[in-house]
């Protein structure tokens, strides 16, 4: 295996981890199948985040904060 397939692979498996930190702390449904498909929900709230945007919070929005 390449040098930059290595890479390749270590971020994805990063990406992974980020995201189903995100999900953890933001209240979403973890579904590895999910990651890098703008389709989920999830997933575009987690790019948001990645962003440096204000992401959707499902704790304070199921608590009735609204946030």
């Amino acid at each position: 295996m390449a040098k930059n397939d290595k890479n390749r692979v270590r971020q994805i498996f990063d990406d992974l981890e980020n995201y189903l930190n995100f999900c953890k702390d933001f209240g979403y449904k973890y579904d590895e199948a999910t990651l890098y498909d703008n389709r989920s929900f999830a997933y575009r709230q987690f790019s948001k985040f990645v962003a440096g945007k204000d992401a959707k919070d499902m704790w304070a929005f199921d608590a009735g904060k609204n946030a």
